[in-house]
């Protein structure tokens, strides 16, 4: 399956403005790439390029006085295949986790482990450990809160989020990513294109997706608490301990969003139709 992918942003801005970008698909994914996301930037600036501390691409530049555009396509190559459900993996004790995971069962600025800690404990502390564990934290959370674009708060923290039982899809994410966190399961943060592959359209205009991944059995494994049922087609771009470590656009002044776009959709390609030869009859 190819997947194009890309979007488009105009900003406004009324003095030379710092910015950090992390708008590319994600490292591990750049096997995938049959047609590179290089970023087109108008008026042209200066750019520079580093790996963020969770391995993520980000993009570094001083934007100019007045309006800016970024925008970016792409053509992945992906195997078509649905998340991977795997109802025997493991949950490990925390002394056995890998260094790198350890920082995935802490507190961060979105997910307030310390203020959720009991909830968790009360309605999952006699769930069976591992996947089953991870499964009924997003029923909990897909169950518990309703969806809806007007809902959207930068400040909407986990805790928030279960209080108000609204959000959108990083709303629904943080809550599962909390929970898991207060179970001793590692969660980390992922964004990117999400596509409506296999599913009915949805008719509100595209966005950036969020979800999350758990470690679980020495490897880490796809969920998605919006959702909640396995997708095709997800082409991460970051990952992190929650949204403040993943924001596609980090601006050190004050501006305006003036049009923003997401594009991801499958490319199906349509065989030439041939005709049936005429019946000999003898």
């Amino acid at each position: 399956m190819r997947i194009r992918v890309g979007f488009e942003l105009v900003y406004e801005f009324a003095e030379s403005t710092p910015m950090v970008l992390m708008l590319n698909v994600h490292p591990s994914r750049a096997g995938d790439l049959l047609k590179p996301d290089q970023l087109r930037i108008s008026p042209l600036v200066p750019v520079a390029r580093y790996l963020d501390t969770f391995g993520n691409i980000c993009r570094r530049l001083v934007a100019p006085a007045g309006q800016i555009e970024i925008s970016a396509d792409a053509v992945v190559a992906d195997s078509g295949l649905a998340d991977e459900v795997s109802p025997a993996a493991r949950q490990h004790h925390v002394g056995e986790l890998p260094h790198e995971a350890l920082a995935f069962l802490l507190a961060s600025r979105y997910c307030e482990t310390e203020r959720l800690m009991p909830l968790a404990w009360s309605h999952f502390g006699k769930t069976p450990e591992g996947w089953p564990r991870v499964q009924a934290i997003c029923d909990f959370v897909h169950s518990h809160v309703r969806f809806g674009y007007p809902h959207a708060r930068a400040t909407r923290t986990a805790m928030d989020t279960f209080v108000e039982r609204r959000g959108v899809c990083r709303d629904f994410a943080h809550l599962a990513v909390t929970l898991c966190r207060c179970m001793n399961i590692p969660a980390r943060y992922c964004t990117g294109y999400l596509g409506d592959i296999g599913v009915p359209p949805d008719p509100a205009p595209m966005d950036f997706s969020a979800w999350f991944e758990v470690y679980l059995g020495g490897r880490w494994y796809t969920f998605d608490a919006r959702h909640n049922v396995p997708r095709i087609g997800r082409i991460v771009m970051a990952r992190g301990r929650d949204a403040a470590d993943v924001a596609f656009s980090t601006t050190f002044g004050p501006n305006m969003l003036k049009r923003f776009s997401v594009v991801t959709d499958e490319i199906v390609t349509h065989p030439l139709r041939t005709e049936a030869p005429e019946r000999q009859v003898a």
